[in-house]
């Protein structure tokens, strides 16, 4: 049975069958959960939607790299670009809880920062910058926008000489991939 199937549409019942991937139960109907192909198992009597492109959603212990979108006293918003070193474009988020930290400002909005997913809770990816290697990869001033430079632990305006707190990572200014805020 090779049929297109939208998100929402009864694909088997659960007296036939067993929800498998991008599917779930409804009451006594299993429903597909994305676009996609069915794909019977009958040895498992497990139903599975196949999609041709599937998002790429980060797991427990992947390492994100991303553009900070929000930056509320105790948590940010984070836009991942990178999923282990892959560029994603899929368009999701994390959040990271910041309260924690003995730093003013863990990072700004606009900065890129290097995160670990520790969960997912209610649907809601949660990300961590607590380990020596993690933090902003990427900032600039927030005064001129001009480049900054690391002083100990902190980072310093070449332009206006401005000093800012951040949480840097170990790998702050030495990461191979392209700037964010210059290709765009």
């Amino acid at each position: 049975m090779s049929e297109n199937r939208l998100p929402g549409e009864k694909v088997a019942t659960i007296e036939e069958y067993l929800p498998g991937d991008n599917t779930f139960e409804d009451g006594d109907a299993i429903r597909s959960a994305s676009v996609g192909t069915v794909e019977l198992n009958k040895t498992e009597q497990l139903v599975s939607i196949q999609n041709k492109k599937s998002p790429m959603v980060p797991k427990i212990g992947d390492i994100i790299v991303g553009t900070v979108e929000a930056n509320l006293g105790s948590m940010m918003a984070v836009s991942i670009k990178y999923i282990n070193g892959v560029e994603n474009e899929s368009n999701i988020e994390c959040i990271c809880t910041i309260r924690h930290l003995r730093k003013k400002n863990a990072a700004l909005v606009k900065d890129v920062v290097k995160l670990k997913i520790i969960n997912h809770v209610n649907g809601t990816i949660h990300a961590g910058i607590d380990e020596h290697d993690l933090g902003v990869l990427y900032t600039k001033c927030r005064k001129c926008f001009g480049k900054v430079v690391k002083v100990r632990d902190a980072v310093k305006c070449s332009e206006c000489g401005w000093i800012d707190d951040r949480k840097l990572s170990s790998d702050f200014e030495q990461a191979d991939f392209l700037k964010f805020d210059e290709i765009k």
